[in-house]
């Protein structure tokens, strides 16, 4: 069994998902709209629009699309967890993640771990990084 996260966005869920590739690595699919059949779309639906994407990370897989029905208000009640290798590392990854966006906690260390640090991106997504280095 396997659980990972599944994102939605407003209409910049390929531009966001692009971001998390250069940061993270890991290779990118992308389907739009317009690869369903035309006569499967959901009619009044962007084309343009992401319909399914997934960036997978070794044995982890982030997931996403643009929801064509959400109204873009703010995303709430969820982070997304990154656990780096090393405190270089995870606080590359903080920095990269909170540029353009807001750094809520710098990078530093807590008891359970050498380094952590949370984040919202520029896409409104709430970000934990954490470090497998014990304190």
């Amino acid at each position: 069994m396997s659980i990972h996260p599944y994102l939605f966005f407003s209409n910049d869920c390929r531009e966001a998902f692009e971001f998390y590739q250069r940061v993270l690595g890991g290779e990118l699919t992308v389907s739009a709209f317009s690869d369903v059949p035309e006569e499967a779309r959901m009619p009044g639906v962007d084309p343009n629009l992401i319909m399914h994407v997934s960036l997978t990370i070794g044995d982890a897989i982030l997931m996403g699309s643009d929801d064509p029905s959400g109204d873009g208000g703010p995303k709430t009640g969820y982070a997304v967890a990154y656990v780096a290798d090393n405190y270089a590392e995870g606080e590359r990854i903080l920095e990269a993640l909170a540029d353009g966006g807001e750094l809520t906690l710098p990078f530093s260390e807590t008891f359970w771990s050498k380094g952590f640090g949370m984040c919202t991106d520029r896409f409104g997504i709430s970000w934990m990084v954490d470090t497998t280095d014990a304190p």
